[in-house]
């Protein structure tokens, strides 16, 4: 399988109606705290934004609400991999993306066969609280090897000066958030976003 190289998350359908229509090709909707039927609402709207733009969508956490609104790919953190019913999603035929940070995260993520492997965090970042220092370049290199054929996704503090260097060590994907998000010109920096990564698509 392969991914486009400019991964965008967002919190909500609003960000995926504004952002998926300038070119976007595979966003992520991650949202967090609020109740089934807001989630549904939100997938609903993200779901026929995303396929009149043929772009990939991928619900984060809601794999029931995914499944039962036809979805095709979610992602999970490992919390979240750890109550989810692995096999369900898979009969319902959905890809599925893990999140790791280390290597027992990383071996219990494999272990579950998914269809790419998630990094992070790459350099310091201001979305979470995490325990895990910045990963850096170089253990980007180091999943490559044990991750391949599976795409590899890098994420955390990521901008569009650090795509070249995210690019050589190995990645096949560099996953955004605030640097779009919290920009002062979202729309004019997804562009740039989809400029600089042209290349590795």
């Amino acid at each position: 399988m392969k991914l486009d190289p400019f991964y965008l998350i967002v919190d909500s359908a609003a960000w995926i109606e504004r952002l998926v229509p300038l070119g976007v090709k595979l966003v992520q909707l991650r949202i967090k705290d609020r109740n089934d039927e807001d989630i549904r609402g939100q997938i609903r709207v993200a779901k026929a934004v995303c396929a009149a733009h043929r772009c990939q969508l991928i619900v984060n956490d809601y794999w029931q609400i995914a499944i039962e609104e036809g979805c095709d790919f979610v992602h999970l953190g490992q919390e979240d991999l750890a109550e989810a019913d692995v096999a369900t999603i898979r009969a319902a035929g959905l890809k599925l993306g893990l999140s790791t940070h280390d290597e027992t995260e990383l071996e219990t993520a494999l272990a579950a066969e998914p269809d790419y492997v998630a990094l992070g965090p790459i350099y310091p970042t201001i979305l979470k609280k995490m325990k895990w220092e910045p990963q850096g370049l170089a253990r980007i290199s180091a999943w490559r090897e044990r991750v391949r054929p599976l795409p590899l996704v890098a994420i955390g503090g990521l901008n569009t000066d650090r795509l070249e260097g995210v690019f050589a060590h190995g990645a096949d994907s560099a996953a955004v958030v605030t640097d779009i998000t919290l920009n002062a010109d979202p729309e004019g920096r997804t562009q740039e976003w989809i400029e600089r990564t042209a290349r590795w698509r």
